[in-house]
């Protein structure tokens, strides 16, 4: 079942009754069942939500995220209890090898300079030295080509000087939500077959609570390069508003591709997240990662 995003940005309060989110403002009261919110998405300070409210949320499997001053997501809620056999899960993924981890890290680099490749030629109709890159990558990505394809990549992607930083000008406002959207949505799909976010691949910060989405979701950043990219063309505003954050929303219904068949993004990372749990298992030995473009 496709799963709803609920962005609040007005002052609301948020109760639950019957097994139903119950969101009140000074307009009207909207009562939506708890099972079909795949993300709540609050962007107000004088929202209030209750304890119930925020456990049924997360027993769902809702990602509750919570935004900042800046507008841009700061928190994310999840449930801690989301597999029937997490300790199992946590334990194959806590002594996975290293040859393994550098192994997984070089196959998700391929895949998101392909994707990178691939997105270029379809906004410039030029080709580029992306899938070349792609095909130097080396275990771990030990000479490090996903710095020298974002280098490029970054150059040709707009018509103006850009520097992609994560408190730089226009457009890193959009770029900045869509990736914190994109990450609270795979850190969902990682949560959900029962791994711990925590503990990366190859992301190793420790003050880093989500270093493994901060992994699985590299290959999927080109989806919302093309969304901002999309925004740029058919709107003048700099600021994030409502309906352009509505607009980054829609990545999640996405649709992508494995093969045979389609999925949207929000099924395709669930999909990602449990081909990871089988290579920790040692019942795969690549990421299926589903092409973005067919």
């Amino acid at each position: 079942m496709l799963k709803r995003s609920i962005l609040i940005e007005n002052k609301a309060s948020i109760s639950s009754k019957n097994l139903q989110l119950v969101i009140k403002t000074e307009l009207r009261d909207t009562t939506i069942p708890i099972e079909d919110i795949g993300f709540l998405i609050i962007d107000n300070s004088e929202v209030s939500i209750s304890i119930n409210a925020m456990n049924l949320l997360v027993e769902n499997n809702t990602a509750l995220i919570i935004c900042g001053q800046n507008h841009l997501p700061n928190g994310l809620f999840l449930s801690l209890n989301s597999h029937n056999i997490q300790q199992e899960i946590f334990k194959h993924q806590l002594e996975a090898s290293v040859p393994l981890k550098k192994q997984l890290w070089q196959y998700t680099v391929i895949e998101k300079i392909k994707n990178q490749g691939q997105l270029l030629e379809r906004i410039s109709g030029v080709n580029n030295p992306l899938n070349h890159f792609a095909s130097k990558v080396l275990s771990g990505d030990s000479s490090n080509m996903e710095g020298v394809a974002a280098a490029h990549y970054w150059k040709a992607f707009f018509d103006f000087k850009f520097k992609r930083e994560r408190f730089g000008d226009y457009p890193n406002n959009f770029l900045n939500y869509g990736y914190a959207i994109l990450r609270a949505a795979t850190a969902r799909a990682l949560s959900g077959s029962g791994l711990l976010n925590t503990l990366g691949i190859h992301h190793k910060s420790k003050y880093n609570a989500f270093a493994l989405a901060d992994d699985i979701m590299e290959p999927f950043r080109p989806l919302v390069d093309e969304k901002v990219f999309e925004l740029m063309q058919s709107f003048e505003e700099q600021e994030l508003n409502t309906k352009l954050k509505a607009e980054i929303l829609t990545i999640l219904t996405r649709t992508v591709y494995f093969e045979g068949e389609k999925s949207t993004l929000m099924v395709a990372l669930q999909k990602t997240a449990s081909s990871l749990q089988h290579c920790y298992y040692g019942k795969l030995k690549r990421i299926n990662y589903p092409k973005l473009w067919n």
